[in-house]
């Protein structure tokens, strides 16, 4: 398990919206991990984690694109059926409750990555796999 941070950035449901977040970390050399774009209307949220925080910061704040930074958890899993159900088991068991979750793997790759938030005011916790 690897702590992270998750950038949540409010953004209008047009076309382009989503380009320029990933334009402005790209030309930054910013590295995006995972990325979760929803649409409610006019407006949307783009949620994404990245590999160089204090980077993707910079980019953000030079675009003067708006952003809510967050503790994540980042975990590796193995890619096979039933393993993101057994690792979420545990994490119940313990009494966490997620705030955001997002998972992925490559079709035929061994590993699957889960990255997620917690509900406000918790620790984060461990769960062996």
């Amino acid at each position: 398990m690897a702590k992270t941070k998750q950038f949540t950035i409010a953004v209008q449901n047009q076309p382009g919206a989503v380009a320029e977040i990933a334009r402005t970390l790209g030309s930054a050399k910013v590295n995006i991990l995972a990325l979760l774009g929803t649409a409610q209307g006019a407006t949307g949220t783009v949620q994404l984690v990245v590999e160089d925080a204090r980077r993707a910061k910079k980019a953000l704040d030079a675009a003067k694109l708006a952003y809510q930074e967050t503790p994540a958890e980042e975990y590796e899993l193995p890619n096979k059926p039933g393993a993101l159900a057994q690792y979420l088991e545990k994490l119940e068991a313990k009494g966490v409750n997620l705030n955001s979750i997002c998972a992925t793997a490559a079709k035929g790759g061994k590993k699957a990555v889960v990255v997620y938030t917690l509900a406000t005011a918790e620790k984060a916790v461990t769960a062996t796999a």
